[in-house]
């Protein structure tokens, strides 16, 4: 997880600059494995929100304010009755773990100083917020562990605490050699990356790979294929990574993917060149924003799951149609071969005798070439000419039936594919919704009479090229037809990713000739919003609007163009201003 020890540094420093000697002045519980804590220092009032979340465990200040139940829960009230009004007088990090030791000053009922721990384990299901003593005796925790539980630590009121040795006694990498890290990795049977995060407190499979690229090594390359001299500038890389750490020179950052957070650290990560980085001075700034981001994200996806299963079982009904399809059209194709016959029997057949199994004839369509004519032994020549030529007209009008049900089978896969990659590239509830209703007016979804019509608030992206252009990108297909035919004039530019489903692109031209960045910069916009977005290279069609037109009745979001020009790009959108809706 990104949350390693790196990052756990980078906050305990940063807490330190603002919460040191700040007093506790309100703890609320506003979730169950959640804290928020208001405290008054020198330079004003902050908020730390701590969670012990399985799935996203975090700290970090924040502006904002939580509701809280109406009554406070055990452990809430545990932390009030102790440290409420408690100065914090010391926040630290043992060697590089994910944790942060909170020592907090007070004084008890009697009026003397005494001083407490809240320990706060940032380590995925594992996490916790632990209360502890000055003698380290635990007084309570937000997650209670028993030994049914954990057979390595139990967490309860009355046991001691300590933290759960790693495996492997993994070694601080603030106080590592580069010939103790040579020493360390050298020997081991995995991938370097792996053998750099499990040898190393702190170190996440993020940063691993990181030090191994700023050394220009293969990551998942294995420990035994490097050279002594490749492990020493490894090792050089990761001294001069781990000074970095000890001196505090942190870089928060948030990398994205177009709008979608994909990892978030307190360094540079030069592996991600080609993706969209965005610093802060702040990691508490970087982790809020990359946490509420993430949410959004996992929301959409949750929420799109039903539309997905649906989409997903039409489509897959959809392909097994067309492969039917196929198949009874190439049998049909075997008509003429019928009718042949039906026609050299007619021609031939006063040869054949009675209970005859087969006849064989000159074909005087192929040079007299001599042609074996199966029969049925119990009817006549005229009879099994007859019969052949009832197979033909049965497999004509077959052939005829089949052309059109077979383009209209392709055509409900192409518009399956496109809504399905609608749904890749939603970021809202309100994307989801017009989906939701392309599926209602195609019989995808059975309508509900009584349910009240959602009002549509979802819009097209909206970037600004890098000359000044404004490029839009449709986010379904009835957005791609609004901006072809509503939007796009006839002079403005329509792009789109050839022969895959994908978003409509159009660059508003405003009647003057493209820089030729510009097209580019829209191709790229096409193939990151397709079905081919994880390709290397993508082909793009282009053309002006007014070569674009819509056959009448089709889905939304078709199209049909007879001449353009094309561009093959790679669909990396990195750099390009994305406008707010």
């Amino acid at each position: 997880m990104a949350l390693d020890g790196i990052v756990i540094s980078n906050l305990v420093y940063e807490l330190n600059q603002v919460l040191e000697n700040a007093r506790i002045s309100k703890i609320a519980q506003p979730e169950p494995d959640e804290l928020l804590f208001t405290c008054k220092g020198t330079s004003g009032q902050f908020r730390l929100s701590v969670s012990a979340s399985a799935s996203l465990p975090f700290v970090y200040l924040t502006q904002e304010n939580k509701k809280s139940p109406l009554q406070a829960p055990t452990f809430c009230m545990v932390l009030r009755k102790h440290i409420a009004n408690g100065k914090i007088i010391r926040i630290y990090q043992p060697s590089l773990e994910r944790i942060i030791n909170f020592e907090i000053e007070h004084l008890n009922e009697l009026g003397d100083l005494c001083k407490k721990t809240l320990i706060v384990e940032l380590m995925g299901k594992h996490s916790n917020i632990i209360f502890c003593d000055e003698d380290g005796t635990i007084i309570d925790s937000i997650k209670r562990i028993s030994s049914a539980t954990s057979s390595i630590r139990e967490v309860l009121p009355g046991r001691k605490y300590f933290i759960p040795a790693t495996q492997g006694e993994k070694k601080n990498p603030l106080e590592c050699t580069r010939e103790e890290f040579v020493l360390a990795i050298k020997e081991k049977a995995m991938p370097v990356n792996k053998a750099i995060y499990t040898t190393f407190t702190g170190i996440s499979p993020l940063i691993a790979n990181e030090i191994a690229y700023r050394a220009g090594l293969d990551g998942d390359a294995a420990v035994s294929s490097f050279s002594e001299d490749k492990l020493l500038h490894l090792a050089n890389n990761f001294c001069w990574f781990m000074e970095d750490i000890h001196e505090h020179k942190y870089t928060p950052n948030i990398v994205r993917s177009g709008k979608e957070p994909v990892d978030f650290s307190s360094v540079v990560l030069t592996m991600y060149e080609h993706y969209d980085t965005t610093e802060s001075a702040s990691i508490s700034l970087v982790l809020e924003d990359y946490y509420a981001e993430k949410n959004a994200y996992s929301r959409i996806r949750q929420k799109s799951i039903d539309l997905r299963k649906i989409v997903a079982t039409a489509l897959e009904r959809s392909v097994k149609k067309y492969d039917l399809q196929l198949k009874q059209r190439n049998d049909a194709q075997k008509k003429d071969k019928y009718k042949l016959y039906g026609e050299l029997l007619q021609a031939y057949g006063y040869g054949v005798e009675e209970g005859a199994k087969f006849i064989e004839v000159e074909n005087y369509y192929d040079n007299n070439a001599i042609i074996r004519i199966p029969l049925d032994e119990t009817l006549s020549a005229l009879d099994n000419s007859k019969k052949y030529f009832e197979k033909y007209s049965k497999l004509k009008r077959t052939d005829e039936a089949l052309e059109s049900l077979i383009k209209e089978t392709k055509d409900q896969i192409t518009h399956l594919e496109s809504i399905q990659n609608a749904l890749d590239i939603a970021v809202s509830s309100d994307d989801l919704i017009q989906i939701k209703e392309e599926l209602i007016e195609y019989g995808f979804i059975k309508k509900n009479r009584s349910a009240k019509k959602e009002k549509v608030k979802s819009k097209p992206f909206h970037y600004r090229s890098t000359d000044g252009y404004d490029i839009y990108v449709g986010k379904n297909n009835y957005q791609n037809d609004e901006l072809s035919f509503k939007v796009a004039t006839g002079n403005d530019w329509w792009f789109h990713a050839k022969g895959m489903p994908g978003s409509h692109v159009i660059v508003k031209a405003n009647n003057e000739e493209l820089p030729d960045r510009v097209f580019e910069e829209a191709g790229r916009l096409a193939g990151y919003y397709s079905k081919g977005r994880d390709s290397d290279k993508i082909e793009i069609d282009y053309l002006q609007k007014k070569n674009l037109k819509k056959p009448s009745g089709s889905a939304p979001g078709f199209v049909v163009y007879y001449t353009n020009y094309s561009l093959v790009i790679e669909p990396d959108i990195t750099g390009l201003e994305l406008l707010e809706e």
